[in-house]
């Protein structure tokens, strides 16, 4: 099927509330146990030592990725976290320790201090609103993430894995040619891996 700009607009803004109306629904005991399971889990595959992985200051009811970040620190990891800036739409990431105090961004969203060293992540954890078994995702709108992959790629390779609950699974994410799938998306029941095949396969976890 092939989506007009309009059309895919409004389709994208439908799915995105539905899906949103589910996340805000659950429960602040089914959110944290959650985010515990994604931590006790870990990510699908090995991570080199000094690995750089970014993460989210989490906010509205987005699943939580501190407790896996800490595992990941623990495990070698380094972190990082977004910042927006105002080179275009590009997200920037500096270091961060989970101990670290963070300062309010331009959108009001925690984020690591100016002078904090400036990095570029190997793997990307990122937020969603919704997604797909193809490995498309519906953020909020302002398309921080596509752009900002479609950018660091061309400096290496990131490994995109979406962070969210199984609730906010849904059958078909309208996409356009310039949307970045995900390699990854990890939910609190399900590892969708979206390299090994067209069609993502789950790895019940």
């Amino acid at each position: 099927m092939t989506w007009g700009p309009k059309r895919m607009s409004n389709s994208k803004a439908e799915l995105r509330a539905k899906a949103l109306a589910k996340r805000d629904a659950l429960s602040e005991k089914k959110r944290t146990a959650a985010a515990a399971k994604l931590a006790k889990r870990g990510l699908p595959f090995e991570l080199l030592p000094g690995s750089i992985v970014s993460g989210y200051s989490p906010i509205r009811s987005e699943i939580d990725p501190m407790p896996l970040l800490k595992k990941l620190a623990e495990q070698g990891a380094r972190l990082a976290l977004p910042c927006v800036t105002t080179r275009g739409k590009a997200l920037i990431f500096r270091l961060f320790h989970p101990n670290d105090r963070l300062m309010l961004g331009p959108l009001g969203i925690p984020e690591p201090s100016p002078a904090a060293a400036e990095v570029i992540p190997d793997v990307m954890l990122t937020p969603l609103a919704a997604f797909d078994r193809l490995g498309h995702r519906i953020g909020y709108g302002a398309g921080h993430y596509d752009f900002t992959f479609a950018h660091l790629r061309k400096a290496k390779q990131i490994v995109g894995i979406g962070l969210a609950f199984a609730a906010q699974e849904i059958e078909a994410v309208p996409a356009l040619s310039h949307d970045v799938a995900l390699d990854y998306v990890l939910t609190e029941s399900d590892v969708f891996d979206f390299r090994s095949s067209e069609v993502a396969h789950s790895l019940r976890g």
